[in-house]
C-alpha cells in the first residue's frame, strides 16, 4: 500500500532521488490575505557620495509581504518619496489607502560605515510609532534591513517577526553517479546561502540545536548512516551516533543536552530513543514491534510526538521521555496516514504529514481538541516546521516535476513558494530566534 512504502522510504531514506541544487531561492506569493495591512515602503533616501548597492526599503517591504500579513503600496503608485516624518504629507497617502508608512535614510558614516535611520508612521493620525538609528556597514545591511521588518512587524502585529532567522534545507548537486549532496544555510527569505556539509554520500534530517548554534544531520559517509551534530561558526562536527542498523531522524530536546533518534537494535525494532550527548547514554521510548520514527519533543521536555505504524497504518503518537515504561497515547485518527510530527512555538499544536485521498498536505493538530486542520493544497506537501514565532510554516512540495520549498500561514489563508531558479530542494528547517 502506498502510505506503508512513503513511511518506510521517510525512515531508511530512500529520498535519495535526484535533487539539484540551486543558486538561491525564489519567493512567489501565491495566495495572500484579503485583510492585510496596507503599508507603504518609501525608497531610503541615500544622502552623501556613497551609494551602498542594497536596497534597504525594498528588503523590507519584500519582508512584510513574505509574511502574508502585509500589502506593501508599489513603488509605480507613490506620488512622492518622502525620507523623514517632516515631509510626509499624510493626506496624500490616506488617498492611496496606506494605513502605515515607513521612512528612512541610509547615512554615510565613515569607511564602509552607515547609519540607518527609519521611522514608521501611522498614516490615519499622523502618529510617530517607531524610530531609531542602526548602525551597520556594507555587509550587513540586509541584515540591519531583517531587523527593520522584524520591528515593524511586531509593532503592528504584536507578534515578533522571523526576518532576522534562518532556515536550512537540502540540495543535491549534479547527476548520477556523481552528486555532491549538500546541506545549506540561508536568510529566512532565501538569501545568503551557504553550504556548510558537503558529501558525495547522502544527506538528509537536519535539525536546529535551541540556541541555533549547531545543526544535526544524518550522513551516508562510508554508506553508513550516521548522525552528526555540527558546529556552524567554526565547521566542527563530531559523528554522534554510528550504531549498527539505523540511525535516523534526529531532534533536540529544548534544553539541547539530548537528541531524540530513531535506532534499529540487535532485536531488529526500529524504535525512538533519546541520546544524551555529554555520555553518550541510551534511553528506549518506544517498544512496540512496529515501526516507531520521526520524533520531536514537547516544548517542556516532558514528551516526545513520533511516528508509528503499530496499528496498521502510520499515526502520531505520545510518549514520556522522563517515563520511558509509561502507555504511549495515540494523538491521530483522522485518515489511514499521518506522520512527521512538529511541535509549534507554543506547545498547542503539532505540524504534520496527512494522507487525503491520494494526496499528501500539511496539517495542524490541536493538542486540547484533537481537531485537525488541512493547510495546505499540494499532492506531494512534506517536512513542515514552524517558524520560531508560530505564524507561518515551510514545507517541501512538488512545482511542476521540481522539488520546492513553500511558506504556509498557521491558518492556511497564506501561502507562498521558494523555488530553486533549476533543480530541486528539500527538507527544509526553521532555525530559532537568534540569542545573542
Amino acid at each position: 500500500m502506498r502510505y506503508s512504502s512513503r513511511f518506510i522510504m521517510t525512515l531508511v531514506g530512500c529520498l535519495l532521488s535526484v535533487w539539484q541544487a540551486q543558486a538561491q531561492l525564489v519567493v512567489e506569493i501565491t495566495q495572500g490575505l484579503n485583510n492585510a495591512i496596507p503599508i507603504a515602503v518609501v525608497p531610503f533616501a541615500m544622502p552623501g557620495p556613497v551609494k551602498p548597492s542594497l536596497d534597504v526599503a525594498e528588503v523590507i517591504a519584500n519582508d512584510l509581504s513574505r509574511s502574508g500579513r502585509f500589502a506593501p503600496l508599489p513603488r509605480g503608485d507613490m506620488l512622492e518619496q518622502p525620507s523623514s516624518g517632516d515631509q510626509i504629507q499624510f493626506n496624500d497617502w490616506r488617498l492611496l489607502k496606506s494605513n502605515f508608512i515607513a521612512v528612512g535614510k541610509v547615512i554615510p558614516d565613515g569607511v564602509d560605515r552607515f547609519q540607518v535611520q527609519y521611522e514608521l508612521y501611522n498614516v490615519l493620525n499622523g502618529q510617530r510609532l517607531l524610530g531609531e538609528r542602526i548602525p551597520s556597514t556594507t555587509a550587513a545591511l540586509r541584515a540591519t534591513a531583517h531587523r527593520i521588518a522584524d520591528l515593524i512587524h511586531e509593532q503592528l502585529t504584536g507578534v515578533p517577526g522571523v526576518f532576522s532567522t534562518r532556515i536550512a534545507y537540502l540540495n543535491v548537486d549534479g547527476t548520477p553517479p556523481n552528486q555532491r549532496y549538500k546541506l545549506t544555510v540561508a536568510d529566512a527569505d532565501g538569501a545568503n546561502p551557504r553550504v556548510v556539509a558537503n558529501s558525495s554520500e547522502p544527506i538528509m534530517s537536519p535539525a536546529w540545536s535551541p540556541d541555533g548554534q549547531s545543526l544535526a544531520y544524518v550522513s551516508f559517509e562510508g554508506k553508513v548512516a550516521g548522525i552528526y551534530v555540527q558546529t556552524l561558526a567554526t565547521g566542527v562536527r563530531t559523528k554522534v551516533s554510528a550504531r549498527a542498523g539505523i540511525n535516523g531522524a534526529p531532534a533536540w530536546s529544548p534544553d539541547g543536552k539530548k537528541l531524540a533518534l530513531t535506532l534499529s537494535r540487535k532485536d531488529g525494532d526500529v524504535d525512538v530513543y533519546t541520546l544524551e550527548l555529554a555520555t553518550q547514554a541510551l534511553t528506549r521510548i518506544s517498544f512496540d514491534p512496529g515501526i516507531d520514527t520521526e520524533p520531536s519533543w514537547s516544548i517542556d521536555g516532558s514528551k516526545i510526538y513520533y511516528t508509528s505504524d503499530r496499528s496498521g497504518s502510520p499515526q502520531i503518537y505520545e510518549a514520556s521521555a522522563v517515563d520511558p515504561g509509561a502507555t504511549p497515547k495515540r494523538l491521530t485518527f483522522e485518515g489511514r496516514y499521518n506522520a512527521r510530527p512538529r511541535v509549534s512555538p507554543d506547545g498547542k499544536q503539532l505540524a504534520l504529514v496527512h494522507q487525503e485521498g491520494s494526496a499528501y498536505k500539511i496539517g495542524l493538530l490541536d493538542l486540547k481538541t484533537n481537531a485537525l486542520q488541512v493547510l495546505t493544497k499540494g499532492a506531494q506537501d512534506e517536512s513542515p516546521s514552524f517558524a520560531p514565532n508560530g505564524a507561518q510554516l515551510i514545507y517541501g512540495t512538488q512545482d511542476r516535476g521540481h522539488g520546492v520549498l513553500a511558506l504556509v500561514s498557521n491558518d492556511g489563508r497564506s501561502q507562498q513558494k521558494m523555488g530553486a531558479t533549476s533543480g530541486d530542494v528539500r527538507e527544509p528547517v526553521w532555525g530559532p530566534f537568534s540569542q545573542k
